[in-house]
């Protein structure tokens, strides 16, 4: 059946009861079943019988601002209700608030046999349509510029798993992003993921927590998404924040939560039509005294380092099971069966193999990323010598970058055709910072903030947590002083500003030109670093862009800046020689959202 709506300014209405109105179609084996609220033709819903323990309904018109057509109204697993009754298990906000001054959304319910053949779902009010290998809900956007969204659910018999895709040829621009977002009654998933998982379980300073978990928290204390616990609670002066559960992209493959005999996950896939690379990270999850939400991140506007990707099929399965973790990769490899638009199967991909890395230093890994305006890519170094392969590549043109820690320090292009392979030679890292002799450094050019003050905490606390040491130090003392304690990661104009480095000088080092490097590996409000060393003071280095959020919510990941400072000889003396660290921006913000740097490394090298 195909249908097409609008959201009207109608009521809230509960999805409860509706599975049970229409029991007898329901309980029909790996089918759907088409059911009209109130009898109203106008107002269908579709039951899906998974044939595996799952039904779920798909709603195909809307109800309130809250629920959307194309929303799943009911997730029934073993017998028990696991969706929102009030607010969609949805795309964004809802699939008909996608594109400004869009709200029409067209939907297709369909069984998919494998040999190709479609069969529309019934109009009829409890009409049952049994399908045999698949079944397939397409959704369609259409901007006012021509664009368009098409999202999917697709099941195959006898599965738990809600497998989904989402393909734009426009980045929509009513919030900016593309995520799907589920929103499970709390009581019946109170727990979030183990501590290997996105959003996972965090053990720290003897506590283990949910960094996302807002339960007894008391109010907002930055924007409304960031809190903090009342006077009265043994946890009070902790932080929770739905950003805090964050992970690295290349680190997770699911997130998700647990309840009584249930597990409900998310588990992505290879993310390639997402933006910002390996390291990126972003909101997945919050747990709320009400409900405990889901979120895959297709792509996200905050702290992103790259342009959206577009034309690309993103999928991802939702997995009901009895709670366990999942362990492995849902099956996909029908999907080329259910005729998908943007489905690239794996003999149109192709790879790319690297002989090794020369040029590594000791104690960090390596990862080697692959980017162009359509997909990205990437793949771990061996840790012995440096090889790497990347698989499942879209054709095309890549700008190859090897990253040391989250640092770029060497790129290149390579060339990915169909069903092959593109074999290298070792390739050499020429452009490390850390091979440059330095007369002092302080931290590693590693591309994070993660060996100083704090650095173990910033991804799952706010700065103010009463963890967190003090952002204000002493002078640094080169010789003497050690970076996990005596160097903040973070700077900010209205907090530490003036931080300050003492070092000296043997006669004849002050004769001699040096350059002072600082590393940054994000900045927030156009802030960026001016120095003064002794007497001398550095001209204001160029405005960067301005950025969204990030010190504050859970990322120290932004654009890898160094700034350098050459220092006059004269300006230098025998012994002991003062730098000082400020903040320059014409941006204003209080406090830890006034402007700041994360730092990546600073060290002062001599001047070729």
């Amino acid at each position: 059946m195909n249908t097409t709506s609008t959201r009207l300014p109608l009521a809230r209405w509960l999805a409860a009861g509706l599975l049970a109105a229409a029991t007898p179609a329901a309980m029909a084996a790996f089918s759907i079943t088409t059911v009209h609220d109130s009898n109203n033709a106008a107002r269908p819903q579709y039951i899906i019988d998974t044939d595996g323990g799952l039904v779920f309904k798909v709603r195909g018109w809307d109800a309130s601002s809250t629920t959307a057509i194309g929303d799943i109204s009911s997730m029934v697993y073993k017998g028990v209700e696991y969706a929102d009754p009030s607010r969609g298990t949805q795309l964004n906000s809802g699939a008909d608030w996608l594109y400004t001054g869009v709200g029409a959304v067209g939907l297709k319910v369909e069984a998919v046999n494998a040999d190709g053949t479609v069969i529309p779902a019934s109009t009829v009010n409890r009409g049952v349509v049994n399908a045999t290998d698949y079944i397939r809900v397409t959704l369609t956007s259409t901007s006012t510029k021509g664009g368009v969204l098409t999202h999917y659910y697709v099941v195959k018999r006898g599965e738990t798993n809600i497998h989904m895709g989402t393909h734009f040829t426009e980045q929509p621009d009513v919030h900016g992003l593309v995520r799907f977002i589920a929103r499970i009654p709390v009581s019946k998933l109170p727990n979030g993921g183990p501590a290997h998982a996105a959003g996972g379980l965090i053990n720290y300073g003897g506590q283990s927590f949910w960094a996302e978990d807002l339960r007894g928290t008391s109010g907002s204390i930055e924007a409304s998404d960031v809190f903090g616990f009342p006077s009265t609670d043994p946890r009070a002066g902790q932080t929770r924040s739905k950003h805090y559960a964050n992970r690295r992209l290349k680190d997770w493959e699911f997130v998700g939560g647990s309840g009584p005999g249930v597990g409900i996950w998310f588990w992505r896939d290879n993310n390639e039509g997402g933006s910002s690379g390996p390291f990126y990270r972003s909101l997945l999850q919050q747990i709320t005294s009400t409900t405990n939400e889901l979120t895959y991140i297709v792509n996200y506007g905050e702290a992103k380092t790259e342009p959206f990707r577009l034309n690309v099929l993103n999928t991802y399965t939702m997995i009901f099971n009895d709670g366990t973790a999942p362990t492995a990769r849902p099956d996909t490899s029908w999907y080329g069966q259910v005729g998908l638009v943007g489905y690239v199967p794996p003999v149109g991909r192709g790879s790319v193999s690297g002989a090794g890395l020369t040029g590594r230093l000791a104690g960090l890994p390596y990862t080697v990323g692959f980017a162009n305006a359509q997909a990205q890519y990437w793949a771990d170094a061996d840790p012995v010598d440096g090889r790497f392969t990347a698989t499942g590549m879209l054709p095309g043109e890549y700008t190859m970058t090897v990253y040391k820690g989250e640092l770029a320090v060497q790129t290149g292009s390579v060339t990915v055709t169909a069903n092959a392979n593109y074999a290298m030679n070792p390739v050499a890292i020429t452009a490390d910072p850390e091979t440059t002799p330095a007369l002092w450094r302080i931290g590693r050019w590693d591309g994070t903030p993660q060996e100083f003050i704090n650095g173990d905490k910033l991804t799952f606390m706010h700065p103010s947590d009463v963890r967190m040491a003090p952002w204000t130090v002493a002078p640094f003392v080169v010789g003497q002083s050690n970076p996990a304690m005596h160097w903040p990661a973070y700077q900010w104009q209205k907090h530490n500003n003036g931080l300050q480095v003492r070092f000296v000088l043997r006669r004849g080092q002050n004769t001699a030109a040096l350059r002072l490097r600082l590393g940054v590996t994000a900045d927030f409000n156009s802030a960026r670093p001016v120095v003064t060393v002794n007497s001398w003071s550095s001209g204001i280095p160029p405005a960067p862009p301005k950025v969204s959020r990030n010190l504050t919510v859970g990322t120290y990941r932004g654009f890898n800046r160094t700034y350098s400072f050459d220092i006059p000889a004269s300006q230098l003396v025998v012994g002991t020689n003062t730098l000082t660290i400020n903040i320059a921006s014409g941006t204003g913000g209080d406090n830890f959202l006034s402007p700041g740097l994360s730092f990546d490394a600073i060290d002062l090298v001599a001047v070729n």
